[in-house]
C-alpha cells in the first residue's frame, strides 16, 4: 500500500475542520431561530435578548470558515470535487450567518410584542413553520456535508410547503386585521415572524442546491442546468 502524501494528508485534514465548523454554525443557527420562536410564543425578553447577543458568535464562525477556505483555495489549488466544496462552504457560510440574522429579527419582533402589552392574535401554524424551517436547515448541512444531491433536491421541495405556510398566515392575519384595528400592530409583526421563518427555509434551499452542485457538477439555482447532462464521472469525484 503507497504512503498518502503529507500534502494531501494535510489538505482533507484541513478539510474535516472546515466541515466541523460549517456543522457547528448550522447548530448554532438553527438553535437561535428556535429560541427566537420561543421568545415569541412565551413573550420572553429575556429570551430575544439572548438571540440578539449570540449573533455576534455566529457572525464570527462565518468570517473563520470563509477565511479558512480562501486559504485553502489559494495555498492547495483544489480540483474538481474539492474544488466545488471550498467554493460551496464560502457560500454556506454566509448563508448560515443570514439565517442568525433571520432569527434576530425574529427576537426583535418579540420584543416589540413584549412592549407593546395588547392582545397578540393566535397563530399556531408558526411553530410549526418554524420546526419545518429548521428541519429543511438541518436536511440541507447534511445534504452539502455528505455530498447528497437527492437530500439537497429533498429541500427544495420542502421549500413549497413553507411557501404555502407563509401565504395561509399572512390570509389569517389579514382577516383579522380588517376585522379589529386593534390587532393591526401585533398581526404586523407575526407577519414579519413568518417573513423571516419563510427565509430562513429559502437560505436552506440555497445549500440544499450547492449540495446538488457539490455532489452532480449541476447548477440547479433558478433552474439554470436542471435540463443539462451530468458532467462524467471524472470531474464529479
Amino acid at each position: 500500500m503507497r504512503d498518502v502524501p503529507a500534502g494531501y494528508r494535510h489538505f482533507h485534514d484541513e478539510l474535516a475542520v472546515l466541515k466541523q465548523r460549517l456543522l457547528d454554525m448550522s447548530e448554532r443557527a438553527e438553535s437561535l431561530v428556535a429560541l427566537s420562536v420561543e421568545a415569541l410564543l412565551e413573550r420572553d425578553r429575556d429570551k430575544a435578548i439572548a438571540v440578539i447577543e449570540a449573533d455576534e458568535e455566529l457572525d464570527r464562525l462565518e468570517v473563520e470558515a470563509e477565511n479558512q477556505a480562501i486559504a485553502m483555495l489559494a495555498l492547495q489549488q483544489p480540483m474538481a470535487r474539492d474544488l466545488r466544496f471550498l467554493i460551496g462552504a464560502i457560500k454556506v457560510s454566509s448563508d448560515l450567518e443570514r439565517v442568525g440574522d433571520h432569527a434576530v429579527n425574529i427576537a426583535q419582533c418579540a420584543v416589540r410584542l413584549v412592549d407593546q402589552r395588547t392582545a397578540v392574535p393566535t397563530v399556531p401554524a408558526l411553530a410549526d413553520m418554524a420546526r419545518r424551517a429548521r428541519a429543511m436547515l438541518s436536511d440541507a448541512l447534511d445534504a452539502f456535508i455528505r455530498g447528497d444531491g437527492a437530500l439537497g433536491r429533498a429541500v427544495g421541495k420542502a421549500d413549497d410547503d413553507v411557501d404555502a405556510q407563509h401565504e395561509s398566515i399572512f390570509r389569517a392575519l389579514l382577516a383579522d386585521m380588517m376585522g379589529d384595528p386593534q390587532t393591526i400592530a401585533p398581526s404586523l409583526e407575526l407577519l414579519l415572524v413568518s417573513r423571516n421563518l419563510e427565509r430562513v427555509a429559502d437560505l436552506a434551499t440555497n445549500i440544499g442546491e450547492d449540495a446538488v452542485y457539490l455532489a452532480e457538477g449541476k447548477q440547479i439555482r433558478h433552474r439554470y442546468d436542471e435540463d443539462a447532462p451530468t458532467p462524467s464521472s471524472n470531474d464529479a469525484t
